[in-house]
């Protein structure tokens, strides 16, 4: 898998610790984040790893800032972006399963890089379940195309 990672200046080392276990699973990582740990604007790798998301550049995204709020944030503004925050990997699984989450974030000044490692373990070993859960992947999609949702879903 190609994958695309993305930080700030606060998750320097948990980055470079993640790009380093990813490609030790076999897949390519594409480093567009900071190795400086001098203050680095989180939107613009947020921004840089969402667009090449959405470009099918790559397969996926990681983007780590320090609590993965804001770099995720940045990166949800792209269109077809769904980047979930997760603290723990229950959630990283059901984020690809349920929402097709195609980018995972989290903070490196809230979880530990072992919690890190299994939050992108279950984020990649996840599949999108589709069926219940296209329903609202397509009304996320609708309110992304139209800053509406109508009624009829309500």
């Amino acid at each position: 898998m190609k994958l695309a990672i993305g930080n700030d200046h606060v998750a320097v080392d948990m980055k470079k610790e993640i790009k380093e276990y990813l490609e030790s699973l076999g897949h390519e990582v594409i480093d567009v984040g900071t190795n400086s740990t001098e203050r680095f604007n989180y939107p613009v790798s947020g921004y840089k790893v969402a667009r090449m998301v959405a470009d099918k550049e790559v397969d996926g995204g990681v983007l780590i800032c320090g609590t993965g709020v804001g770099i995720s944030l940045a990166a949800n503004k792209v269109k077809g972006i769904r980047a979930c925050v997760c603290s723990e990997p229950y959630t990283a699984k059901l984020s690809k399963q349920h929402n097709n989450s195609n980018i995972i974030a989290f903070g490196a000044r809230v979880i530990g890089i072992e919690t890190a490692k299994m939050i992108v373990d279950e984020w990649l070993k996840a599949e999108y379940e589709g069926g219940r859960h296209q329903i609202r992947v397509d009304m996320i999609h609708e309110i992304e195309e139209t800053q509406d949702l109508k009624a009829a879903h309500e």
